[in-house]
């Protein structure tokens, strides 16, 4: 238990006085010493303050005064006292604690609007999201100040409804959005409501039940005689080997772009003689060691044991197209492709890029991701799926067969090979 006393220490004759927090813990006994913002004279102090019968009605009155505020400061320090492990009580925690009585913390006021929820999300979240996302926010933000114009309102949390989704639906089909890309946004717009919802603010009663359906994406990958293609392929241009290289590479470590292109030689290690390459993946920090399979390791023998020159995430994405379109990788393939929907003369803007579905050639749906989704594909069935698994770092054999998209027929087609 705590007990708080005042005294007046100065050898001023008017100073604030002083509050000194006495308790016991462990077996040992604490005394802090603070220093309050409440001035009194030393006559008063020492004269009056104590006594029981006073005469003067102006002192008196100047008694009740000061009891009332030493008694306010008082409960304060002990209220905070005992929200408090005592072992963290100190002279700078009674600093505090008495500063925060004179000027208590700002408390900030929590928006009810969606617009202005999300930068307090991003804020309130800013240790704990990824670049990455905070992106992906920011853009779905500018889509909700669009609706909004086109409303002629804001978007209340509260008012995250069927009629929000039904006016959101209308605004991206209006603007050629795909379904997945309002799935995504509408599932993010959720996951912040949810998020004000656990501070307080109030939500739809139809908000939990509210959803957008996801449209099967094809997801195109390069099997074993397109890789062969592409390693034979006779590139004139040291950019277009430098970025096969790469892709060979995406392809036979099952590794995300954010990964691979952060490659360097003295992440191998070698172990009983098998070189063993050791990283933190950058999305998940999980920490990788995976296997240096001979593809990898005669494309460090073609550049004496270094791996290729690291490029940009959107180099990357264009010179691996042209790679593919050298290696002939031309069958016609149903996939989506990002082209520009601004009319015909007019510059696009980078509000003017979306997904279409189409059937095109296979080399100009290539992208950075095709390497992950050919290794998990291209190996399944062949390596056990624990080390599958492994190696691409999914949390799951149920997310692992999703990525590939093995429908439960699909696996009973399969298990056909190991009972015919």
């Amino acid at each position: 238990m705590a007990t708080v006393n005042f005294l007046y220490r100065s050898t001023r004759e008017k100073a604030p006085l002083n509050l000194r927090l006495l308790f016991r813990h462990n077996d040992k006994d604490f005394a802090i010493g603070g220093k309050t913002k409440l001035e009194v004279t030393r006559d008063y102090w020492n004269n009056h303050h104590s006594k029981q019968r006073l005469k003067d009605i102006e002192v008196k009155n100047l008694q009740t005064e000061v009891n009332n505020k030493l008694a306010a400061l008082e409960n304060h320090i002990l209220k905070a006292f005992n929200s408090t492990q005592p072992g963290k009580v100190n002279k700078d925690w009674l600093k505090t604690t008495i500063e925060h009585y004179y000027n208590p913390p700002q408390q900030k006021i929590i928006p009810t609007d969606l617009v202005s929820y999300i930068d307090y999300y991003l804020e309130h979240r800013k240790n704990e999201i990824t670049e990455a996302n905070r992106k992906k926010v920011k853009v779905t933000k500018n889509k909700m100040l669009r609706l909004q114009k086109e409303l002629g309102k804001p978007i209340l949390i509260n008012e995250v409804n069927e009629d929000f989704k039904k006016a959101y639906v209308d605004f991206s089909n209006k603007n050629a959005y795909s379904q997945n890309t309002q799935h995504r946004e509408f599932v993010l717009i959720k996951t912040i409501c949810f998020h004000a919802r656990y501070l307080g603010v109030k939500t739809h009663h139809q908000l939990d039940g509210i959803t957008l359906q996801r449209e099967e994406a094809n997801h195109i990958y390069l099997n074993l005689e397109e890789l062969e293609k592409v390693k034979k392929a006779d590139l004139k241009q040291d950019y277009l080997d430098n970025a096969r290289d790469w892709l060979l590479i995406s392809c036979y470590t099952g590794q995300r772009v954010s990964d691979f292109m952060r490659f360097k030689p003295e992440m191998i290690r070698t172990e009983n003689g098998k070189p063993l390459l050791e990283f933190r993946q950058k999305k998940t920090k999980k920490e990788m060691s995976i296997p240096v399979v001979k593809e990898v390791r005669e494309i460090l023998e073609k550049r004496n044991g270094k791996f290729p020159r690291p490029i940009s995430d959107q180099r990357y994405n264009d010179y691996i197209k042209e790679v593919c379109k050298e290696a002939k990788i031309k069958d016609e393939v149903k996939g989506k492709r990002r082209v520009s929907i601004a009319p015909k003369g007019v510059k696009p803007t980078k509000n003017d890029y979306r997904d279409v579905l189409d059937t095109f050639e296979k080399w100009e749906l290539v992208s950075s991701h095709i390497g992950r989704r050919s290794f998990a594909t291209n190996f399944y069935g062949k390596v056990p799926t624990t080390y599958l698994i492994n190696i691409t770092g999914h949390g799951s054999e149920k997310m692992f067969l999703n990525y590939i998209k093995k429908s439960n027929k699909d696996l009973a087609l399969d298990a056909f090979n190991y009972f015919e």
